[in-house]
């Protein structure tokens, strides 16, 4: 009977062992090391416990003996919180940044490029056509005002703009060249109705048309998707984390301060559990911005080679001038069968000095500058490079935020924070995406109810790629959608709400009411620590208690 009574006695004595921190200590710790980390961030110290407490209140932490209050449980749950979703817009504001600059870089260079064909235009011709454009000044002008409108986003039919260039060219020339005449507007529709058959200006129109198309067409969308990709990190990024991602946020990051390993870093696998719950559905996007990225760096090759934005920019003075050659050399025969289809006109105009000008006529050439081949190559290069590096920027955003936050491999595995106790994390690493978090361990969601913000976002990254990929095929691409989806408010590359130059291009309007469709918070307290292992204690003590009786 003697030793039952022992027996008993030390079954009692373990049930009632507090479970704290590393110890093991039936003796309270004190708190003074949270107790000077609270503080340190900023929180009152007003009922901060001295030692540790009873630990039945707290709903995130283990519940045994601990040194937080309900209240430090939520403040450092809202800490963890604004530091965690700090980090993503922190990473989402380095993507942002690295892709406002290939945009500044290429913007830039295009726009150099067509103000310094139009600065040639301006130069080479007047000692060249004289009369016939010091009087037309503004049918050129014109031409380059359009392709900067095409360039920014207008919603204008770049293929019709050319169509109407070399129309009111005919006329001016025709009108010029046959200065001795009265023209009317009805005789001069009659002309252009003539231009059809008779092509004035030889193959030029058409072959300029059919590459000033294709490289006008692939530059707005380049710039577009570099503008689209930055939109889609920004908001991407603010979407604020669900509240069963917070709790698990606290749980892996002040917890354990709370429990008093605050040494104990989290397990690399605890974190990229937690964290790939969160980001699920930041994951999804994974698809879509490969394939835009994918999409992008097709059309960036489009930018070298013959028919590159060099060539066939800086080209554009000396094309319309071979064009306007042509027509003069071939002036008597194009007028003879104008008159034979439209009527002979009557005389009474001033003279033909724009004629007799031409005829006299040099021609115009464009050197190329040596370093703007080099300086594109050198563009193409960098900005295919961001791209692919850019690629798996959501399925890894877990891994990179975890990096500077978990236990090294050298500290041992067994020695991180699991979220319950210093010790080795068990469970497997979870998949990415929304559909794989189905089991996680560490974060409760509801994988039927996407985050909605988001799902916009991929729609966006899918439009965007369809763009590109009609442009990569020389097709013409409509930037201003006929949806309610539109704006044109700016470039979208906003780190927050300041917004640097750059073209208004007009874009889909990603902004739509912010539903955000979180699973309800799960009520259920998670219990650990001294709590749950007390009836494993004694199970094990009673078994001992049956096997000492039996002697």
């Amino acid at each position: 009977m003697m030793d039952f009574a022992v027996v008993i006695a030390l079954v009692l004595c373990a049930l009632t062992v507090p479970g704290f921190g590393d110890t093991g200590s039936g003796k309270a710790q004190s708190c003074s090391d949270i107790r000077q980390f609270y503080n340190g961030n900023g929180f009152s110290l007003k009922g901060v416990p001295q030692s540790e407490i009873s630990g039945e209140h707290l709903r995130i932490c283990p519940q045994g003996y601990t040194c937080c209050t309900s209240v430090m449980e939520d403040s450092l749950s809202n800490l963890s919180r604004t530091e965690m979703q700090g980090l993503i817009r922190d990473a989402g504001r380095a993507l942002q940044a690295s892709l406002n600059g290939q945009y500044k870089a290429f913007d830039d260079y295009l726009l150099e490029l067509l103000n310094r064909s139009e600065v040639v235009l301006q130069e080479s011709y007047p000692p060249v056509l004289g009369f016939l454009y010091t009087q037309n000044t503004r049918v050129f002008s014109d031409l380059y005002t359009e392709l900067r409108r095409y360039y920014r986003g207008s919603n204008i039919n770049i293929e019709e703009a050319l169509n109407e260039f070399w129309a009111r060219l005919l006329e001016r020339l025709f009108k010029g060249a046959n200065g001795q005449y009265l023209i009317g507007d009805d005789y001069l529709e009659c002309v252009s109705k003539q231009s059809e058959t008779l092509r004035p200006f030889g193959d030029t129109p058409r072959d300029l048309k059919l590459k000033v198309t294709r490289t006008f067409v692939a530059a707005r969308s380049f710039v577009q998707g570099l503008v689209i990709s930055g939109e889609v990190v920004r908001k991407v990024s603010q979407v604020p984390l669900s509240p069963e991602c917070v709790r698990a946020i606290m749980k892996m990051t002040y917890c354990r301060h709370c429990r008093g390993v605050p040494s104990a870093r989290p397990c690399a696998n605890y974190c990229a559990n937690v964290l790939k719950g969160c980001l699920a559905n930041h994951a999804d996007l994974d698809t879509e911005w490969r394939n835009l990225a994918d999409a992008m760096l097709q059309v960036a090759n489009r930018f070298e080679g013959a028919s590159s934005v060099n060539v066939v920019f800086l080209s554009l003075p000396k094309r319309i001038s071979e064009a306007i050659t042509t027509m003069m050399d071939n002036i008597d025969t194009f007028n003879t069968k104008v008159f034979q289809a439209c009527g002979n006109l009557r005389e009474g105009g001033t003279s033909n000095i724009g004629l007799e000008e031409v005829k006299k006529r040099g021609k115009v050439t464009v050197q190329d500058s040596p370093t703007s081949g080099a300086r594109l190559e050198k563009l193409v290069s960098d900005v295919s490079r961001r791209l692919r590096d850019m690629q798996s920027y959501w399925v890894s955003l877990p891994s990179t935020l975890c990096s500077d936050r978990v236990a090294t491999r050298a500290q041992g595995d067994d020695k991180c924070w699991n979220g319950m106790a210093r010790a080795r994390y068990l469970p497997e690493v979870m998949g990415d995406g929304l559909a794989s978090q189905i089991n996680n361990p560490e974060v409760e969601i509801d994988i039927t109810k996407p985050d909605m913000t988001i799902r916009q976002q991929i729609m966006q990254l899918k439009i965007m790629t369809n763009r590109l990929r009609n442009a990569f095929n020389g097709n013409d691409v409509d930037f201003q959608d006929t949806s309610d989806d539109v704006s044109g408010s700016g470039s979208g590359m906003c780190a927050d709400d300041n917004c640097a130059r750059g073209p208004r291009l007009m874009a889909p309007n990603t902004d739509r009411p912010k539903l955000y469709a979180y699973p309800p918070e799960n009520k259920k307290v998670v219990k650990a620590s001294a709590n749950h292992n007390l009836p494993f204690i004694a199970l094990y003590l009673l078994s001992l208690v049956t096997l000492l009786l039996r002697r």
